[in-house]
């Protein structure tokens, strides 16, 4: 079928129509980029793209990632002229409470958007994570007979998100890999929000990209020809290398007061909107779309239903070739555990003595062995994470379907390609640094955890039990600061049992991200509790490590390394002292008040916490009457235990201050 210029254009049009009656309606949005990119959108979604807006998860599919996504409203318009679960009452309601059509696109909020993008930069690294992702589907799941998985990953970014980091971490790691199936669409409209983009950059984008092993084409982006001829140019290379198109727009294309000034990318240009929709020759009716646009896209729509018939022929007959495989597949997107998982992991010896760390590295091998849809990574670190996945070789472009990826000195890169991953939907993501670097990805934590991502993050080195690195490398607020992220799950386990349990937690949880936060320095077993209480008790979040054998006087918390100085101190304290493991704060506050008042009774108030970091967190269940043995200033540099008895986190220090909160 040929380009169909003039039904695109009008459809082109009707789509500005629609951004600017939402953003004036709702006084507020981003006009910029959905009249400056309509054309490129019409393409895209009127001629282009491989989709089906019946099913709009459909693994078949090809991708669109609007990482601009200040920009929402481009994507909205698309998505309801395709035939989208989005109707002009969904449009009319934009940025409005409980909408479909929220500020930023939100994935599960809007079918058809694939990533929470609004951070700048965080959609170039979540495509470059869906395109590795699909690699690594194609290489584990198609045969010579079927090519199940077979699509190219859109990407539309701007200069915000190009000047961010993230992206250029992103970005060279695809270079590096070879993502051939990722496509990113540059906008260059010369402006950013404050000023003209030459105020703030200088560089040769174009150059930049070639550097980092992309090909490299350049358009005017409103010539859908050109366009369309770049994207196929673009799908049909063949030599190993991501493409990245230069589309040459104009911000606010179609309101002259602003359109090509900074002042158009905002919502400046709405109170010009009336006499801009009359030169597009769109009538006075808001939240218009013709019969002839709505008719295009029924059209268009049969064809990429005919398509959708066509791929599932070869979808069943590839599953009833390949049950195996098949089942794979099902059992990765549905997200399935085994229910077995935690029993498929040995005891450790009782005698054994090493950092939950290296315990951490033996507790992973039987679980990816049990499921084969983990994937993992490491920024640099293996040999100190320790999370290297035995067997699973190395991803790379010449064997995409090795387990292990080498993501580079790239944590925030990292994360947001995690992101990716758990996107596209076969693959658990997993990656590991030191804890002190989730500062370095933090935004790209908290979209996992906004978006509900069950990605695993395996954070090394937790404390000051760091010791001679440092204060750098001291996470003394860093594991708080992550226990403040909403739906992100943080364990600190204290012993290679709570361990684990602690991944297998991690694992079962598919709605939402889990960081376990893991010593650098060896830790005793803690043998004095059942195994299968410590394996089962850090699912909870919280349970009683050491019951009082007497009348109860005292409750001591901890977690972690520092739990075996509770339970040290209690046997000194005496029989009415119970010791509670809060390996996870966050599972235990979403357990019922009967649990809470099983393991942290009310009638006993006076309680001690330690933990080697910030103690603010803990005062959630000492209360004011207790006290917390934490720390108030960052760390010091010598060996790990030294540094640990000048912060006061020791047994004895804990008995002292225990004995001050029971004679107060």
């Amino acid at each position: 079928m040929e380009l169909d210029i003039e039904a695109l254009s009008r459809a082109a049009n009707e789509a500005r129509g629609l951004a600017m009656d939402a953003v004036q309606a709702s006084q507020s949005g981003h006009l910029g980029l959905p009249l400056g990119d309509a054309e490129m959108g019409a393409v895209l979604y009127g001629y282009l793209l491989k989709y089906n807006p019946e099913q709009p998860r459909w693994i078949g599919r090809d991708y669109f990632v609007l990482s601009a996504g200040h920009g929402s409203m481009f994507l909205y318009a698309w998505l309801h002229m395709s035939g989208y679960d989005i109707s002009i009452e969904d449009i009319k309601r934009f940025r409005q409470l409980h909408s479909k059509t929220p500020g930023h696109p939100e994935y599960f909020e809007t079918p058809g958007v694939e990533c929470t993008t609004g951070p700048l930069g965080q959609g170039v690294g979540n495509a470059v994570g869906i395109a590795m992702a699909a690699k690594m589907a194609a290489a584990h799941f198609n045969t010579s007979e079927y090519r199940i998985f077979d699509q190219h990953i859109f990407c539309l970014c701007g200069d915000g998100d190009l000047q961010e980091g993230v992206s250029a971490e992103a970005s060279a790691f695809a270079g590096h890999y070879g993502l051939d199936n990722l496509i990113l669409i540059y906008d260059d409209n010369s402006i950013t929000l404050d000023a003209m983009a030459i105020k703030t950059q200088s560089e040769d984008t174009g150059e930049r990209y070639r550097a980092y092993g992309f090909d490299v084409q350049e358009i005017q982006g409103d010539d859908m020809r050109a366009f369309l001829d770049a994207c196929r140019i673009a799908k049909e290379r063949d030599n190993a290398k991501p493409q990245f198109i230069i589309a040459h727009t104009l911000a606010g294309k179609g309101i002259p007061e602003v359109a090509g000034t900074a002042k158009a990318h905002g919502e400046a240009g709405a109170k010009y909107v009336d006499a801009a929709r009359k030169k597009l020759g769109l009538p006075e009716q808001r939240y218009f779309v013709s019969e002839e646009t709505y008719a295009y896209f029924a059209e268009h729509k049969k064809r990429l239903l005919a398509d959708f018939a066509d791929w599932e022929k070869t979808w069943n007959a590839w599953r009833e070739e390949n049950p195996d495989k098949a089942r794979a597949v099902d059992d990765a997107i549905d997200k399935n555990v085994p229910a077995d998982l935690l029993s498929r992991i040995p005891e450790f010896p009782k005698d054994a003595k090493l950092a939950t760390r290296k315990a951490g590295g033996e507790v992973l091998q039987p679980i990816a062995q049990a499921m084969p849809n983990l994937v993992g990574g490491s920024a640099d670190l293996y040999g100190s994470t320790m999370n290297y996945i035995e067997g699973g070789g190395d991803f790379t472009r010449d064997t995409p379907g090795g387990r292990n990826i080498r993501f580079g000195i790239r944590e925030h890169g990292m994360c947001a390609i995690m992101n990716g991953v758990a996107y596209h939907g076969v693959f658990r993501a997993s990656g590991a640094t030191f804890m002190v670097f989730s500062d370095y990805c933090r935004a790209s934590i908290r979209l996992a955890a906004l978006a509900r991502l069950p990605n695993l993050y395996i954070f090394t080195h937790d404390s000051i039990g760091v010791g001679e690195d440092g204060p750098t490398h001291e996470p003394v607020e860093t594991v708080s600061a992550n226990r403040l992220i909403r739906h992100l799950d943080v364990i600190r386990p204290a012993d290679p049992e709570e361990t684990a349990g602690a991944f297998v937690a991690a694992m079962e949880r598919i709605d939402g991200p889990t960081m376990l936060s893991l010593t650098r320095q060896s830790v005793p077993m803690l043998n004095e509790i059942d195994v299968q209480l410590r394996r089962e008790g850090v699912r909870r979040g919280g349970y009683i490590a050491r019951k009082e054998s007497a009348a109860l006087e005292l409750i001591i918390l901890s977690c972690g390394s520092e739990l075996q100085h509770a339970l040290a101190a209690a046997k000194e304290l005496g029989a009415g002292t119970r010791v509670v493991s809060m390996p996870c704060m966050e599972r235990f506050n979403r357990d019922s008040n009967e649990y809470w008042e099983d393991v942290l009774p009310s009638s006993c108030r006076k309680r001690v916490a330690i933990e080697a970091g910030v103690p603010e967190l803990w005062y959630q269940y000492v209360g004011l009457d207790g006290k917390v043995i934490g720390l108030h200033r960052f760390g010091l540099s010598a060996p790990g235990p030294e540094v640990m008895k000048e912060f006061g986190i020791t047994a004895d220090n804990l008995i002292k201050v225990a004995r001050q909160v029971l004679a107060s």
